[in-house]
């Protein structure tokens, strides 16, 4: 598959092909066409990385970028019965990672100034600042949803979406910390899966984390700051969630400085396997091969960062590194007891 695969099928199509894999009937035609519709997101995202990467060039800001895994989009359409596939937004996403909020809110700003023709989806009510307004799980973060408008050649992509992705370094590490445990255990409370304590341990995080770093609130905005530290303390004796992230060994699996990378993460076993690659097309092409062949336990994803470091820090749910969520944590407990 070439870097400019376009939509070669109608979104009437799309969208069929989105039922069946809801209903788990889907034809070896209609995952071609999933297969083809993923794969045109990548001339989108390619534009809008390369205008974000000129940006924070020089800047203390981490910049990432991820295809959606296929296995996620399968996942979101079997659990958003109403879920559209050709109006799934996040297929391609740009991450960027900041020091703090002032920094984050003043890159946006200035973003949201750029002269592109390109319309961003959540202008007007601004419904994805999950840092305003923190979803009940606790995800805090900002998104922004952005519709290709294409002139010319570009024309064939126009009114495809991209997702930008927002957050604090101290945002991500929470992040991070829940997609850990959902492949440590069988819990996912990223998607509000599995044991509640688990679920309510991470909504306290998010509020412990929010007041100590960020003098903001979460999910507990009434609770005092003793009353949150011993739900927390309580909650930790019973599960001794925050101990097994701190006891996690981080992978150690080595990186190029190749920009495109295809992580493997088999859960069960630890064990991380990356690819790297130079070209695009041929890192997007082995990332649908590999993805044919992978087997229940194993997560894939094609990422791509200007440096090895980058992918570490932005994808470190991959690399089981929970170390920061950790000490920040641990600051966080600290700071609540004065």
């Amino acid at each position: 598959m070439s870097r400019e695969t376009y939509p070669e099928y109608s979104k009437n199509k799309v969208n069929q092909a989105g039922d069946a894999v809801r209903a788990e009937r889907e034809t070896f035609e209609q995952t071609l066409i999933i297969e083809n519709w993923r794969a045109s997101h990548t001339y989108v995202l390619n534009t809008f990385q390369a205008n974000l990467r000129r940006r924070v060039k020089n800047k203390k800001i981490t910049f990432a970028q991820r295809l959606k895994r296929k296995t996620t989009i399968f996942d979101k359409l079997k659990r958003e019965s109403g879920m559209a596939l050709a109006r799934m937004h996040d297929i391609a996403g740009c991450r960027l990672i900041f020091e703090n909020i002032k920094t984050l809110e003043s890159f946006r700003k200035d973003f949201h100034k750029a002269k592109i023709n390109h319309k961003r989806k959540n202008e007007k009510t601004d419904g994805y600042n999950y840092i305003e307004c923190p979803k009940p799980s606790g995800y805090r973060g900002i998104h922004d949803v952005y519709e290709y408008v294409g002139e010319k050649a570009g024309a064939k992509w126009s009114g495809l979406s991209i997702e930008i992705q927002y957050r604090t370094k101290h945002q991500h590490a929470w992040a991070t910390a829940v997609e850990i445990a959902g492949s440590i255990s069988e819990n996912q409370p990223k998607f509000n899966r599995g044991d509640e304590r688990h679920k309510e341990f991470f909504r306290i995080a998010s509020e412990m984390i929010a007041r100590v770093y960020e003098n903001r609130n979460s999910c507990f905005p009434r609770l005092t700051n003793s009353l949150l530290l011993e739900k927390f303390e309580k909650l930790e004796a019973d599960i001794h969630l925050l101990r097994t992230l701190r006891g996690l060994n981080a992978a150690t699996t080595r990186l190029t400085q190749a920009k495109n990378i295809i992580l493997i993460f088999t859960e069960g076993k630890n064990n991380l396997r990356a690819y790297s690659y130079d070209n695009s097309a041929v890192a997007l092409r082995d990332y649908f091969e590999f993805e044919k062949k992978s087997q229940d336990n194993e997560d894939i994803v094609l990422v791509r960062a200007d440096n090895s470091e980058s992918i570490r820090y932005a994808f470190r749910n991959y690399f089981s590194d929970a170390k920061e969520f950790v000490l920040y944590m641990q600051k966080a407990i600290e700071e609540l007891k004065k």
